[in-house]
């Protein structure tokens, strides 16, 4: 009984380790990658969510019209409801105020994360959402913006600065 075992050992032992300590690279499209980066002006690491990234960065230039939800044209609310619909399978509600009080929790600044909702209000003293965007990194956001359509800005941006209402983290 222990020869056996030990055969057994032997030979299992040397395919232990190389399923162990084999690797896969990823399946992902990296030419579509560098193209997502390119067009987004930001580096797309290993551990971001690619799908995110690629996703953005089809809808860079799309113009902006008011209720719209496709590449022909999109609002703000239409833009954050296409993308988590076409990169996490989510329906979230269709306005920007919407957006923040059913389908998020409130989140400061300093913890947003990739693929965080980002809210601005219409006047100083409002506490209602009139203008979201996706969190991207770094400060950078991707929102619909009514002057040029989709954009990446940045939160540092003294007119997002002073218009900050709340981050958001999507209720899944």
């Amino acid at each position: 009984m222990y020869s056996i075992l030990k055969k057994y050992f032997v030979f299992l032992l040397p395919v232990l380790f190389m399923v162990s300590c084999g690797t896969v690279a990823p399946n992902y499209n990296y030419s579509e990658l560098a193209k997502a980066s390119l067009k987004l002006g930001m580096d797309i690491d290993y551990d971001d969510n690619h799908k995110l990234y690629v996703e953005a960065a089809r809808w860079i230039g799309t113009p902006y019209r008011y209720g719209g939800n496709t590449r022909a044209g999109v609002d703000c609310s239409g833009f954050v409801y296409s993308v988590y619909r076409n990169v996490y399978n989510m329906k979230l509600k269709r306005t920007a105020d919407e957006q923040y009080r059913v389908n998020c929790s409130r989140l400061p600044k300093k913890y947003l994360q990739e693929g965080d909702l980002v809210f601005f209000k219409g006047s100083k003293r409002s506490r209602k959402a009139s203008h979201v965007g996706i969190y991207l990194k770094d400060g950078k956001f991707i929102h619909a913006s009514s002057r040029y359509g989709v954009i990446i800005s940045r939160l540092s941006e003294a007119y997002y600065n002073r218009m900050w209402l709340s981050g958001g983290r999507v209720k899944r």
